[in-house]
């Protein structure tokens, strides 16, 4: 049998007739950029999340970069980041010409260890950027305790956390910063047919800051207020969002359906070490720790099953930061995450039976 990592072709087919209608309709009314679909979106997933306004931008990149630009966070500010993430997060900051200061996560979630965020704060910190990593909400009530403490922004780094929320709050990702920022990369939760992120805010004044950023700077054309860039949602992305939007939910419960085959049946096998389950969890990526790694990942391959690493190196560690001051101080848990994770398949159009059949192989690995 073989098992994808993620099966994009069933989502299509799924949605097929909605999304070869939007495609049409697309043509025939010739509205590509800054159209009614865009508009229609972000009102959408404005009233999706609870927020006051979500901005379209061309990529999750872009929507960390103009977040920090908007809040006027720039050279020689520094910015706390999970030592932990995906490398964008860092690469926002340094884009905007701040430092990253990276933090420790901790075992139990792999998310932004807050017991060790107060000791990073110096007076040049100027933003807190959690990130919700693998469909996971970040403690944002103690985050959030030392942002006003301190007198901090908050950047919530969402792309990978659509419809995950706080099982205290129950507040979704997305919701607690000054601003937050999506990706929608086609293998996210709520992903487009290509690269596409957006922003989200209650701030009228960031807000409208944001749209002008995304646009050239402009409000109105050839007219240009501040300096900004292209960076914009098109309505063929946002259309197809739209779409999908209707569906979240029902996939993100079909994601806790596979997560829950992979918990209860991979309890006690081998060395494993399983993700915990909270309400709230979306399960972007279902991942195991094992020091049989590599062995492991090159049995499941062998056997037709489609396992990734996220991430096998840590940024501290990439020769694009070979620089970063912090990096010698050494993060245990960071390192260790880094060199023991697998992700095993995942996604709404996994069926059980791909599920079991990746439970039975790993079974066999261990025996």
């Amino acid at each position: 049998m073989e098992v994808a990592f993620l099966n994009l072709k069933k989502a299509y087919a799924e949605l097929k007739n909605d999304l070869d209608c939007l495609w049409q309709d697309l043509h025939n009314d010739g509205s590509y950029i800054l159209g009614s679909r865009l508009e229609t979106f972000e009102k959408e997933f404005a009233e999706y999340l609870g927020v006051k306004h979500v901005i379209g931008v061309a990529n999750g990149l872009d929507a960390l970069t103009l977040s920090l630009n908007a809040l006027g966070i720039g050279a020689g500010d520094e910015v706390i980041v999970p030592a932990h993430t995906f490398i964008a997060s860092w690469l926002a900051i340094s884009e905007s010409g701040a430092i990253p200061v990276p933090v420790e996560v901790n075992m139990k979630d792999y998310l932004l260890d807050t017991s060790k965020i107060e000791a990073a704060i110096t007076p040049r910190t100027r933003a807190i950027m959690p990130v919700h990593l693998y469909g996971r909400v970040c403690d944002m009530s103690k985050i959030t305790a030392l942002a006003q403490r301190y007198h901090l922004k908050v950047i919530e780094d969402a792309a990978q956390a659509h419809g995950a929320f706080e099982s205290v709050s129950g507040k979704k990702a997305g919701t607690f910063g000054d601003v937050a920022c999506f990706s929608f990369y086609p293998g996210k939760n709520l992903g487009c047919f290509g690269d596409g992120g957006c922003i989200t805010t209650n701030d009228d004044e960031t807000a409208e800051k944001i749209r002008l950023l995304r646009n050239y700077g402009s409000k109105v054309r050839y007219e240009h207020e501040i300096k900004g860039k292209n960076s914009r949602l098109d309505d063929l992305q946002a259309g197809v969002l739209s779409i999908k939007l209707k569906h979240l939910e029902t996939w993100n419960a079909r994601r806790q359906k596979i997560a829950k085959i992979y918990l209860k049946e991979l309890q006690g096998v081998g060395d494993l070490v399983l993700p915990e389950d909270e309400p709230g969890h979306v399960w972007h990526i279902f991942s195991v720790l094992t020091p049989q790694r590599e062995k492991l990942r090159a049995f499941l391959t062998a056997a037709g099953v489609g396992v990734i690493i996220h991430y096998p190196k840590p940024i501290y560690r990439q020769l694009a930061y070979q620089n970063t001051p912090s990096a010698e101080i050494g993060f245990q848990n960071t390192d260790k995450i880094s060199s023991e994770i697998l992700s095993l398949p995942m996604g709404p159009h996994l069926e059980v039976e791909e599920a079991l059949f990746c439970v039975q192989t790993i079974k066999t690995f261990f025996k």
